[in-house]
């Protein structure tokens, strides 16, 4: 095995699923670690330690939330959850229990790459690399210099209010991981989130859409995850 590859483990009890996405991964350079239910996943993940966990919920043995809550005990390591489950109380759940990323079935081959890229990319570039106040975040053509409070799209400053700012800051901080409603306005703004936080988060995210000249259709910095969430896009 070429140890410079990153592992990911797929748990996944659909034999046909498991197959593809395996054979997708190590056509694409990761190594691959299969298995088929809750108990033989805990004991994988303890012998390989991945960089990387795709994770269905609904295992033969146990609900797959069982396993994601088992790794936020231990470490940060990113998950993908990769389930039919498309209600979104079931994607709030998850990604609040700690998912970086919640993919459901049916999926397109270069979404999930695509993502898991992403969720790696944001594990390696953690806080340690400059998220913390002192350091610079950097996406493509988007500048954040967090002592400075200041944001730049192609060398230009972006006006932002306060409030704007420590939102899209704190994205940038999670850069990869879908953070729910839920999640971004109790950092924000230290509340329980009920129907008029969410509309006073919806209004603030459009502004800030509109001041980084987001366009329907093109690879924005910000991805709205309908209904659950947003996300900061580390791939422009």
């Amino acid at each position: 095995m070429n140890n410079n590859k990153y592992k990911i483990l797929m748990v996944e009890d659909e034999e046909n699923i498991r197959t593809f996405v395996g054979a997708l991964l190590e056509a694409n350079g990761f190594q691959v670690i299969l298995a088929k239910k809750c108990s033989e996943a805990q004991l994988l993940y303890s012998s390989y330690i991945p960089d990387l966990v795709i994770l269905d919920l609904g295992l033969p043995d146990k609900d797959g939330i069982c396993f994601l809550s088992n790794i936020r005990e231990r470490d940060p390591t990113p998950v993908i959850v990769l389930s039919a489950r498309s209600d979104e109380n079931e994607k709030v759940k998850a990604l609040d229990m700690g998912a970086n990323d919640y993919v459901t079935k049916p999926f397109g081959s270069a979404e999930l790459l695509a993502r898991v890229r992403s969720a790696l990319r944001s594990s390696r570039h953690g806080a340690q690399e400059g998220r913390l106040p002192g350091g610079r975040f950097t996406a493509g053509e988007l500048v954040i210099e967090y002592d400075a409070r200041r944001i730049y799209i192609k060398n230009e400053e972006i006006k932002l209010t306060q409030t704007e700012y420590n939102i899209v800051s704190f994205l940038s901080e999670h850069c990869g991981k879908v953070m729910t409603y839920s999640a971004i306005i109790k950092a924000i703004w230290r509340e329980y989130p009920d129907e008029g936080s969410i509309k006073k988060l919806q209004v603030n995210m459009a502004n800030i859409r509109k001041k980084f000249g987001a366009r329907p259709g093109e690879n924005n910095y910000i991805v709205n995850e309908l209904g659950v969430g947003y996300r900061m896009n580390g791939d422009n």
